[in-house]
């Protein structure tokens, strides 16, 4: 099973990626359970999460890009709001 990806991105793979022209998504403090129909990426610009799948435990936060695989069941768990770029596919 892919796993989630979280790294550091420079303000240049930023740039490449095209982050910034990317649509924004908020959510409060909250949990939920998520399955990603398709890839995304996301690009957080504030806030911090947990995500559980039946491998791993992830947690990230503003200034991570982090990327989802298809096909991946979690739960999310948003203990300060965020807000994120997001891209799906590909």
């Amino acid at each position: 099973m892919a796993r989630i990806k979280v790294e550091r991105p420079s303000q240049e793979k930023l740039r490449k990626l095209g982050v910034e022209s990317w649509p924004i998504w908020e959510k409060d403090v909250s949990e939920f359970d998520w399955y990603y129909d398709e890839k995304e990426v996301c690009y957080l610009l504030q806030g911090e999460v947990e995500v559980k799948t039946n491998e791993e435990t992830v947690k990230f936060g503003a200034g991570d890009l982090v990327t989802f695989p298809e096909g991946l069941e979690c739960s999310w768990k948003i203990t300060k709001p965020v807000k994120k770029h997001y891209k799906l596919g590909q």
